[in-house]
């Protein structure tokens, strides 16, 4: 017979889920009803100084998000430049990256009692990369500490030459005001090292090659995420946009990252300066990059980082292709700072891109020509003992790969990955079409315009389609078809829609239509087009 649960345990459990009842209440909706805020409130750095960022539920996806709010004091300044802030944000929701917090939705909201933005941002869960590095530098800590008490390498796995497959060479321990830098047996934190600084890189390029340039002017391990997959995603990316765009009356609620003492050391010299470009996120870069490879960069109990600290970071980097990489971004003239775009192609990082990865990327591009399962599908029909590669040799048996040493599950991961961002090829990506955002550049002098009424604009589909599907039947009074479209959409969700389709609707119309109404991505919009085109074709030529 069971002992009777204590009362005081009880009541501490009682405790804890009506305290997880209050925050899971629903404080709001959005206007639309799609998004419900919260009462718990999350900090991802989205946006440093506006601490009003509560959890949040997306009815429509079924996942969490993030609610943010920007408030103002100021009524009429707000009223006076409501029209600009409403052309910022409509900028900023078209900034999609992979390794970039996505802004969903935004509105305004004002009243007698107060002015605010509410806008919807992505929520990484996984939390930040510096809270990431922490714990890694902690459990290194303890398996090296392990590895020194036993004498020698330990239960773990084992190498030929006594090494431990987490610490360095057996011995006397390293100081501990800093962690080994990569040591020879850590290859997978090398790689992860080199991973995690291509996906960073890749965000930036794509915001510096925007017209004109997007600065993110607030990069440090705090606003970068890491989620448990690898995916880096990079947020507060609007902030500096906010610093620049919103005038002197109004940037009461917005305070710097720089105003925090233990974050000054990502902030190169000339931050702030009128003239400071994107060479700033390269310092801020480097300095990230320098945190990644050591794990932490102590100040000896002091709140700012000092430059004696850094200088031990950097004399402690054994690898020179790495030191001299990070060091070219802290370079202390912005004018010798490498670009983002060719910091992707330094010899530590670039490497030639094999026909595994290019296929992977083209196969993602144009999966919804394929079905679905079509791995799957593909090895079951495959001669699992057929020879896939040969490598000849004069004198000597062939080298043979077979379709048996391939695992299927693999595959499947590895585009998982890369459909998710985590090996990108922006570094081979043309000039990005990308205008963000113009509130950023001088605004000519426009006549101030009656403002109207307008209706609630309609949600932009941010999701890509991966398998498209068509089928046209006649009516009965043989004027017209009725269409019947399926779209299987990246997260693997089916969205059917039917229309009655006349002889003047052309297929580019139609894609045009279904961008405007929010139930196709912008991207889509001419693959949709030509896909439908050669189904009209096929089906009116049969007729």
């Amino acid at each position: 017979m069971a002992a009777p649960e204590p009362a005081p345990r009880r009541g501490r459990e009682r405790e804890r889920e009506e305290e997880s009842e209050d925050e899971s209440d629903i404080l709001e909706e959005s206007p639309c009803g799609r998004w419900q805020k919260r009462r718990e409130q999350v900090n991802q750095g989205n946006m440093p100084g506006v601490q009003s960022t509560f959890l949040a539920m997306d009815t429509e996806e079924g996942v969490e998000v993030v609610w943010n709010e920007l408030r103002f004091s100021d009524r009429k300044a707000f009223s006076a430049h409501e029209e600009k802030i409403q052309t910022m944000f409509e900028q900023l929701v078209l900034v999609d990256h992979p390794n970039i917090v996505k802004l969903h939705k935004y509105w305004l909201d004002a009243c007698e009692a107060r002015a605010r933005v509410v806008f919807i941002t992505e929520y990484v869960s996984s939390g930040s990369l510096k809270q990431f590095l922490k714990k890694t530098k902690k459990n290194h800590k303890a398996m090296n500490a392990r590895v020194w008490g036993r004498g020698g390498a330990g239960r773990g796995r084992r190498g030929g030459n006594g090494r431990s497959r987490a610490g360095g060479a057996v011995g006397a321990p390293r100081p501990s005001h800093l962690s080994p830098p990569f040591p020879p047996t850590d290859a997978p934190r090398r790689q992860a090292w080199k991973r995690w600084c291509t996906q960073i890189l890749s965000a930036l390029s794509f915001l510096h090659a925007c017209s004109p340039p997007i600065i993110h002017g607030n990069l440090t391990s705090d606003t970068i995420f890491i989620q448990h997959n690898g995916l880096i995603k990079i947020g507060s990316v609007w902030h500096r946009i906010f610093s620049n765009a919103l005038p002197d009356d109004l940037r009461s609620p917005i305070r710097a990252e720089r105003e925090e003492l233990r974050n000054l050391h990502f902030f190169p010299p000339e931050y702030g300066e009128v003239a400071d470009r994107t060479a700033v996120d390269i310092f801020s870069f480097g300095m990230c990059a320098l945190e990644m490879a050591v794990l932490e960069i102590q100040a000896n109990g002091d709140t700012r980082v000092t430059e004696e600290a850094i200088a031990r970071a950097r004399h402690s980097l054994s690898d020179p292709n790495m030191r001299e990489f990070i060091l070219s971004c802290l370079a202390r003239d912005p004018a010798h700072r490498p670009s983002a775009h060719n910091l992707l192609f330094h010899r530590v990082l670039f490497e030639v891109h094999s026909l595994k990865l290019l296929a992977a990327h083209c196969f993602i591009q144009h999966q919804y020509l394929m079905p679905e399962n079509v791995v799957e599908e593909k090895t079951k029909s495959m001669d699992m003992h057929a020879v896939l590669a040969e490598i000849c040799r004069p004198g000597r048996p062939p080298v043979q790969w077979r379709y048996s040493e391939v695992s299927c599950m693999e595959l499947d991961k590895f585009l998982e990955d890369v459909r998710n961002g985590i090996y990108p090829l922006m570094n081979f990506a043309a000039t990005r079409p990308l205008g963000l955002p113009r509130v950023l550049a001088p605004p000519p002098e426009e006549a101030q315009k009656a403002k109207t009424p307008t209706p609630e604009p309609f949600d932009s589909e941010t999701r890509k389609v991966i398998q498209m599907q068509c089928n046209l039947e006649r009516s009965e009074d043989k004027a017209r078809w009725h269409l019947t479209l399926l779209l299987v959409l990246e997260d693997r969700l089916h969205r059917q829609l039917t229309y009655d389709l006349l002889p003047t609707d052309s297929a580019q119309d139609l894609a045009t239509e279904l961008v405007h109404y929010g139930f196709l991505h912008e991207d889509d919009r001419t693959k949709l087009a030509a896909f439908l085109e050669s189904t009209f074709l096929k089906y009116r030529g049969a007729q």
